[in-house]
């Protein structure tokens, strides 16, 4: 089980997948097709910056306690584009830099399926009041603002 959260229904629309999960590492790939692209025919940036978002905060959120989570806000997201994309598989690895009692912060990076890079950002992340911890909190323990 990678995703203990409950279903993200954002993750869902863009067809977001986490395929490798550990402490400080995720890795977040999607399966671009028509409903993805611009009016020019290659991958919308906004996919990009999704996937950025989404690998960056799963690297930093990793639980240690099967049926908790952890959960964040992201509070600063830069992307720089390097590459363009059509229909194909887009994989985005996010590794955590440095992490604190509140914030952390992580960069990723974009690629084809063949490897090319397409993207890359750095992102700062503030972590949910008890998802400081490795354990997490209870998967239904109420979302709180903070």
């Amino acid at each position: 089980m990678l995703d203990p959260a409950p279903p993200a229904p954002f993750h869902d629309l863009l067809g977001l997948e986490l395929i490798e999960w550990r402490d400080g590492f995720a890795r977040v790939a999607c399966e671009a097709g028509p409903r993805h692209m611009n009016r020019s025919g290659i991958v919308h940036g906004g996919v990009y910056l999704a996937l950025i978002d989404q690998s960056a905060a799963y690297a930093g959120l990793y639980c240690t306690v099967p049926g908790n989570v952890r959960r964040a806000v992201t509070v600063d997201l830069d992307c720089r584009f390097a590459g363009q994309a059509g229909e194909g598989r887009i994989v985005a690895e996010g590794r955590v830099v440095s992490s604190g009692r509140n914030i952390f912060f992580a960069r990723t990076e974009v690629f084809s399926s063949d490897g090319r890079l397409l993207a890359f950002g750095a992102s700062t992340h503030r972590y949910r009041r008890g998802s400081h911890l490795p354990e997490g909190v209870p998967v239904d323990a109420p979302v709180e603002k903070d």
